[in-house]
């Protein structure tokens, strides 16, 4: 595969002469999308990330039951990114979906600080100690969940819908992947100082204030994307994808008594497939099966060389974007038992923090809930490390760029040592706690064992660091090799994985509860190290089997670019 260095021609055109002026007109547009996403981010981020506490604190709702409404919560959050894909694929383009998804938002999150402000719409606090809490009205109830609701799509769609909206400003896949990077980068920061700044006036100020707050970013956010709106290059949706694909398979079936051709004149080729996208001539050898869908038999053709029967044939190029999708699901299944291990070590590294000491000096107590900050701080520092410096001495070092693929790559093998530091740091915790008989310990809470919490830094720096490789990664892959007509499904994908590893680590967790003894509700008493251990035995399967995948697949949309570039 040759290396891509050069940039396609735009849309509209250009020249060498106006290559720094299209440079220049896309740095002011590039700005407003930056400052859109801090602005959504730390709006979304500054309810999602405190909502259990709200929840038990402001509408007396039990712990369990809280934390069964978060995971809900951030499961959909993760999973409803696909719908503003089809959206912005098929009908309403990027630009309408991410200005009508940031409105729900902050139509949102204008609630929630609503039932935090009107005491009419909260239930009455309950005592310290007491047993007699009054439960929410339905009134209040739903006040709440429409809020959460609304604010919920809004963070969910307008995430990888925005990303997707960004990177069709630019035409080469070297400037999408740094704008990915960026993207990224700027998404963790985000993170970050509404986890900790939204977070901290919430619970020491008002959460009112705080609420307000978070509408107050999504407002200026939303200004700001407007205001940008003659800068950006507008994606046309041409109808559903979906449906196009959905064709491809009918038709082959219908025709699986057809014989296959390997000359190109017997098949059917529309004149314009996409822009910028070479047209194959023949279908691949590839699927074979799949090739009978654009065959051209019999009344399939109208004599003005319209399709008569569009469920009877499609264009080579839907055969070739549906083979795409098909060799690109294996990698995007190794990708999810990439992220399950990450949601798993998230939630039981704030159970090791709630059994260490997190003393930092005599007066100040790092919050269990923040400790995970360390990785989106880690993760936006990497970012930025990788794309400034490591890229390009790879680049100059090789003559290639690191591709999509060598991310993804890295970032599970940093994936699996976080893992294998897990478990060490584990064990050695496990040893203090019974050099110190602090297992067994009565009402089922574990005993805080005298060991510094910040032995838990390491472990989640290492994830960070792997984030900063496959995030961007798998985002930049998916991008460039999914059909021009499903660039918004395409940066949904991630946000799928997430979705789904949170379900599947679910499972797994219950799994392992249910066949060991090594989660017990004092983690001081079980064997949590052997749970990292298993993950670090399940990563290197996974690892083996990306490798694999990765060394049968052949990027398509890229090689094509390159050829394109190469007549240029």
């Amino acid at each position: 595969m040759s290396s891509i260095e050069l940039q396609q021609p735009t849309a509209t055109g250009s020249n060498k002469n106006g290559d720094h002026e299209s440079q220049s007109q896309m740095l002011s547009p590039g700005h407003k999308r930056g400052a859109t996403l801090t602005g959504l981010i730390i709006a979304g981020w500054g309810w999602l990330t405190n909502l259990i506490v709200y929840l038990i604190e402001e509408f007396n709702v039990k712990s369990i039951d809280a934390t069964q409404i978060s995971n809900v919560v951030n499961g959909s959050i993760n999973l409803i990114p696909i719908i503003g894909a089809v959206l912005a694929d098929s009908f309403l383009g990027s630009f309408h979906v991410v200005s009508i998804s940031s409105f729900f938002s902050l139509l949102g999150i204008i609630a929630l600080t609503l039932t935090a402000t009107l005491s009419h719409l909260r239930p009455q606090h309950c005592g310290t100690g007491s047993t007699l809490c009054h439960a929410p009205s339905k009134l209040q109830l739903a006040v709440l969940y429409t809020g959460i609701a609304l604010a919920s799509i809004g963070l969910g769609v307008v995430r990888f819908t925005l990303a997707s909206l960004g990177a069709n400003q630019f035409d080469s896949p070297e400037d999408q992947g740094v704008f990915f990077n960026w993207f990224f980068f700027i998404f963790y920061s985000a993170c970050v100082v509404s986890s900790l700044g939204i977070v901290y006036v919430e619970d020491s100020i008002s959460w009112g204030l705080g609420f307000g707050m978070c509408a107050a970013f999504n407002f200026l956010g939303l200004v700001i994307f407007f205001l940008g709106n003659r800068f950006y290059r507008h994606d046309k949706p041409q109808g559903s994808p979906y449906t196009s694909l959905a064709r491809v398979i009918v038709a082959a079936i219908r025709k699986r008594n057809v014989l296959v051709s390997s000359e190109s004149k017997y098949y059917y080729h529309e004149i314009n497939d996409g822009a910028n996208k070479a047209i194959a001539a023949t279908p691949k050898r590839s699927f074979r099966f799949l090739n009978r869908a654009a065959l051209i038999t019999e009344g399939d053709i109208s004599s003005d060389g319209s399709i008569a029967k569009p469920w009877n044939i499609s264009s080579v190029q839907q055969v070739e974007d549906l083979k795409t999708l098909i060799r690109i699901l294996p990698l995007w299944a190794s990708t999810v038992f990439l992220a399950t291990p990450i949601v798993i070590q998230t939630n039981m590294t704030i159970l090791q923090a709630l059994a260490m000491d997190r003393h930092l000096g005599p007066n100040f107590k790092i919050p269990a809930g923040s400790i995970t900050v360390v990785v989106l701080i880690s993760s936006a520092i990497f970012i930025a490390l990788f794309d400034q410096f490591l890229y390009s001495t790879w680049q100059s070092l090789t003559g290639r760029s690191l591709t999509p693929l060598q991310r993804i790559g890295a970032g599970h093998v940093f994936n699996i040592l976080s893992m294998a530091i897990s478990a060490l740091v584990e064990s050695k915790r496990l040893n203090v706690a019974h050099d110190n008989h602090l297992q067994d310990q009565q009402g089922g809470a574990a005993a805080v064992v005298p060991m510094l919490a910040l032995w838990l830094f390491p472990q989640l720096i290492v994830v960070g660091m792997g984030e900063a490789f496959h995030f961007p990664g798998n985002v930049s892959l998916y991008y460039q090799e999914f059909p021009v007509s499903m660039k918004s499904t395409a940066t949904s994908m991630i946000s799928i994985v997430i979705g789904v590893a949170f379900y599947v680590s679910t499972a797994v967790v219950d799994l392992i509860r249910n066949v060991t003894g090594w989660l017990p509700d004092d983690i001081n008493d079980g064997r949590l190290d052997n749970v990292y251990w298993t993950f670090v035995v399940l990563g290197l399967l996974n690892y083996g089997y990306f490798l694999l995948c990765a060394k049968f697949y052949k990027y398509q949309n890229l090689e094509q670019e390159a050829e394109v570039n190469t007549q240029i």
